[in-house]
This record gives structure tokens, sequence and C-alpha cells, in this order.
């Protein structure tokens, strides 16, 4: 059902979940739906996007864990925490099986949620996402300048980075430490250089429709194992965006845009 209005939470909210305190916008009414955005991002990433999901759904969009204003007490990061996380989250909001499109590290988030927390969400949207350590994935991380666990090669890095990417990282990732953006660069390298290890027995235990969505031309992720993984989940899709590469699916009025909110709203209330 098409919701006529909306009201905006500018400011956002923190709420303790899984030892941390997360912080999150919540806006809208109805079904609700929650964003995940990847590495280095934080949740202004669907302010694009957000008049047209408020049109049909409540939307929550959190910082990850490191990112934003949600702190790290620890410092690690793994793909186990943030699907945690987002449990932890949906427990203390009260969310009853809520819709989850995340993308990129966000998507990775949302596929090992959906591995380990069968039947806590309506739908799944799992956006760019690998399973295998495959040698474009790694030639992928190399050619940004993420050389190793925990190890950046700032040369190779800073010729793909804006110019002032690292008060632009300050003010994303507002932290008390000036030198945090290397620290969430480093830290995201060796979450990104940790092989998952999943096996196909654990992509049956994904029970909710599934949307798996890939850019065509991923640098990152060859389409075959998009593929397998579509093939591996019980109630899975797979969409594929034409001519996009990684960071290109996500543009303001893409063609993606108008495919998940037809996937969503078939599987809304």
């Amino acid at each position: 059902m098409k919701l006529n209005h909306y009201e905006l939470d500018p400011k956002g909210h923190f709420v303790t979940a899984n030892g941390i305190n997360i912080y999150y916008r919540d806006q809208g009414i109805g079904q609700p739906l929650i964003l995940l955005h990847g590495g280095t991002d934080t949740h202004r990433l669907w302010n694009p996007y957000l008049p047209i999901f408020l049109e049909y759904f409540r939307v929550i969009t959190p910082d990850s864990r490191g990112h934003g204003r949600t702190m790290s007490l620890s410092g690690e990061l793994s793909y186990r925490m943030m699907a945690d996380d987002l449990v932890a989250l949906i427990r203390v909001l009260e969310l009853d099986h809520p819709l989850i499109f995340g993308y990129s590290d966000g998507g990775q988030a949302v596929l090992d949620f959906g591995i380990r927390y069968p039947g806590f969400a309506k739908a799944l949207i799992i956006g760019a996402a690998w399973y295998r350590f495959s040698k474009e994935y790694q030639d992928a991380l190399r050619n940004a300048g993420f050389v190793g666990p925990g190890e950046i090669n700032y040369q190779v890095f800073e010729k793909n980075a804006p110019p002032d990417w690292i008060e632009s990282m300050r003010h994303s990732h507002p932290h008390p430490d000036s030198d945090y953006p290397r620290t969430l660069l480093e830290t995201l390298a060796s979450l990104w250089w940790t092989p998952l290890d999943y096996r196909a027995e654990d992509f049956q235990h994904i029970t909710e429709p599934t949307l798996i969505l890939m850019g065509e031309l991923d640098e990152m992720i060859p389409l075959a194992e998009a593929r397998e993984m579509a093939e591996m989940i019980p109630r899975a899709e797979l969409t594929v965006i034409p001519g996009a590469a990684h960071n290109d699916v996500l543009i303001e009025n893409g063609l993606f845009l108008n495919l998940v909110l037809d996937f969503l709203k078939t599987q809304s209330d």
C-alpha cells in the first residue's frame, strides 16, 4: 500500500544494542525497512532514495559499527559482528519481521544475518556480496590500495581517492582521534581480507524471499558467483544492473531503484 505522507526525523537517535551505541534514523510509517550502507559510508548513503522509499515504508538507516556516529569499542570488525548488531537493533526497536536491504559491506552483513538468523526478516536484499575469495576480488582490493590484512598502500589509495578524502572521512566519522580515518581504513582492510568460508549448505538456512542485486561489471565479484549464490538460496532471485560496476549500482534515479522497490512492495504486507 502506498503511503501519501511521511514524517522526517533529521536528528536521529542512539540505542544500546549488542554492547555498543548504534546511531540510527527512523523515518516514516508502515512496514519497517532497514537499509545498511557499505564500508566507509554512513546512513547518508541512502538520503537520495528516502523520498521514494518513505512513500511506502518506515525506513530505518543505522550507521554500522565503527562508522559514522556508531563507535566500535573493540576496534575490531567482522560481518558476524555486523549481523549480530542488526539482530540486536531489530530486537531493541521491537521490529516485526522488517524488510532488509544491504549493499556491499551492508550486503555482506545481510548475507551473514540470513544464514545465522533465519526467520527474523520479512525479505532480504543482498547487494554486491561475495562468498568466494576469488582472484577478481583480491585484485580489486589491491588495485584500490588494500594490499593485505590491515595493510594499505596509501600511494595507490590516494590515486583513486578525492584530494580531501581524510577531511571528508573525519566529517563523516566523527571521532576523538584525528587519525581515525586511517584506523577505519586499516580495520576495513582486515575485514575485507578475511575469507568467509561459507559452505553450500549454509545458504540453505536462508528462509526469507531474497533478492541478489549485482552490477553486470562488478570488478570485485564475478557475475557467475552471484548466480551461484542465487541458486543455492532456496527462495532467491538474481537481478543484474546492465553495465554497472560495483560503485555504479546505487545511483540516484537509477534502474536499481524501481527493481528494488518492486521486490519490496511484493514482499511487504
